[in-house]
C-alpha cells in the first residue's frame, strides 16, 4: 500500500488505518449512511473488517479507498474509486462525509483531489458516479468536483419497497479542472 498522502484545500487523503474504526463505526451508524456501506457495521469489529476490506482492495488494485482527514488528522469522511476498468481507463467514485463534516466542501475537495490522482497516478481517463435525484447535496457536490451530469437512470435502486431515480455524472481527464 502506498502510504504517500496528498493535500488539497488543507485537506489529506490517505489510505484507511485501523485507528479510524470508532469515525467508521460512528459514520455508519447514522440512518443516512447505513445504506453507504458493502456490508452492515454496528460493531467496531465490523467497521475494523471494512477497513481490511479497503485494504485488501488497494492491495489487489481493484479498488482504492481514501480517507479525507483535516491537518490535524480527524476523519472527515471518505472517497474511493473502484470498478476499474484498465481497457477503457474508467472508474466509478464514491463519498461520504461525517455528520459534523457535511456542507463544509469536505466530499467536494476530497473527489476533486481523487479524481487529479485517478488522472495522474492510475491513468484513468473518465470518472463516473452517481445519486439518487432526493439527493441534491451529492448533486452539488458531484457539479462542484467537475463531473457533469449525464443522464438519469430510472427507478435503478429499491429500498424498503421504494424505488429511486439516479442521476449519472462523468468527469473527463481532458475535462477544465473545476473553479
Amino acid at each position: 500500500m502506498r502510504d504517500r498522502m496528498w493535500l488539497l484545500a488543507g485537506l489529506w487523503l490517505r489510505p484507511w488505518e485501523s485507528s479510524d474504526v470508532p469515525v467508521v463505526l460512528e459514520a455508519f451508524a447514522e440512518p443516512v449512511m447505513e445504506r453507504q456501506a458493502d456490508a452492515p457495521i454496528t460493531t467496531a469489529a465490523d467497521a475494523e473488517q471494512w477497513i481490511q476490506r479497503r485494504r485488501n482492495q488497494w492491495r489487489q488494485e481493484v479498488a482504492y479507498g481514501f480517507a479525507v482527514a483535516d491537518s490535524t488528522n480527524v476523519v472527515l469522511g471518505g472517497v474511493a474509486v473502484g470498478n476499474l476498468n484498465p481497457e477503457h481507463a474508467t472508474g466509478w467514485i464514491s463519498y461520504w462525509t461525517t455528520s459534523a463534516a457535511r456542507g463544509k466542501g469536505v466530499a467536494t475537495h476530497g473527489c476533486r483531489a481523487l479524481a487529479h490522482w485517478c488522472f495522474t497516478d492510475l491513468g484513468l481517463f473518465r470518472l463516473e458516479l452517481g445519486h439518487r435525484t432526493n439527493n441534491p447535496a451529492s448533486c452539488r457536490v458531484a457539479l462542484a468536483a467537475g463531473f457533469a451530469p449525464e443522464g438519469l437512470q430510472r427507478q435503478k435502486l429499491a429500498y424498503d419497497g421504494v424505488r429511486y431515480d439516479v442521476e449519472t455524472h462523468a468527469r473527463l481527464a481532458t475535462d477544465p479542472h473545476p473553479r
